[in-house]
């Protein structure tokens, strides 16, 4: 029953900014971790950023770090990906995803629940 939203992606130039936001329901989120992955046309779906609900640590894939922000509105229930100095190959389509437990894990098989996912796309 749980259930996951994304929003906020859409087109954008290249250096540019977006803010995704992942509004989570059907759980006590609070327990769990929560990530961010993409997944590009004719590839894996890979790792973005996680934090979890707790202390709000959050760890991020090497592509964007420094570019990237993970944070989370604990009251909302809600995940957001800030992302900055965009790129062509942050083009992508973006989910959020309730990890099964709660640390960060950067596996897909460590999230058991997903969103349906909001297309970036970066321009040149």
């Amino acid at each position: 029953q749980v259930q996951l939203v994304e929003s906020g992606g859409g087109l954008v130039q290249a250096g540019g900014s977006l803010r995704l936001s992942c509004a989570a329901s059907g759980r006590t989120f609070s327990k769990y971790a929560m990530g961010w992955f993409r997944q590009a046309p004719g590839k894996e779906r890979e790792f973005v950023a996680a934090i979890t609900w707790t202390t709000g640590y959050s760890h991020y894939a090497n592509s964007v770090k420094g570019r990237f922000t993970i944070s989370r509105d604990n009251a909302k229930n809600t995940v957001y990906l800030q992302m900055n100095s965009l790129k062509q190959a942050d083009t992508a389509v973006y989910y959020c995803a309730t990890a099964r437990y709660g640390v960060v894990t950067t596996t897909v098989n460590g999230y058991d629940a997903w969103g349906q996912g909001t297309q970036v796309t970066v321009s040149s």
